[in-house]
């Protein structure tokens, strides 16, 4: 086993690699519990879900965001991202790894690869939300140094109470 390698998603392939990816990660986040089904519908309708994945290589696009490709023994198994929310923020988006990848340090590998991108690339502060469901990414983030935040965006009316917000200074 060679284990988990994060690199920055640079090619065609990598890309289509990371939309299969996110794709997962919509299904997994739909499919969750029929509690979080609404709050996925109305951040990630599947048409509008289809024109970010056309755009996903722009909207996290160098010199001040990135998409990262975690591997596990060559085969792609996670993904994560960063966009600048103004200069001196960045956000972390579409953190997944693939059930057959949990437990293998991925997630931990691509979030603290995310950060540490953010902070080469100038950023003050990393900000991200996950579902008040995943528990097990709380505690990732938490053990990362984030600290728990209100939300930093405008919401839709009943989400805000659906997630948790996060912040790091770097």
């Amino acid at each position: 086993m060679t284990g988990v390698r994060i690199r920055a998603a640079t090619t065609a392939a990598d890309l289509e690699a990371v939309r299969g990816l996110c794709w997962d990660y919509r299904a997994y986040l739909t499919g969750f519990s029929p509690e979080l089904r609404p709050l996925m519908e109305t951040f990630y309708p599947e048409a509008g879900y289809t024109a970010l994945m056309q755009e996903l290589a722009e909207k996290h696009a160098r010199p001040r965001g990135i998409i990262l490709l975690a591997e596990l023994d060559g085969r792609p198994v996670g993904c994560g991202m960063t966009h600048p929310l103004n200069d001196q923020d960045a956000e972390i988006k579409r953190v997944f790894v693939r059930a057959e990848a949990r437990g293998s340090g991925a997630g931990q590998a691509l979030s603290q690869a995310l950060v540490d991108q953010a902070r080469a690339d100038g950023y003050d502060r990393v900000l991200l939300d996950t579902s008040t469901a995943f528990t097990g990414a709380q505690r990732l983030y938490e053990r990362l140094g984030f600290q728990a935040r209100g939300p930093y965006a405008e919401l839709p009316p009943g989400t805000a109470d659906k997630l948790v917000f996060y912040e790091l200074k770097l």
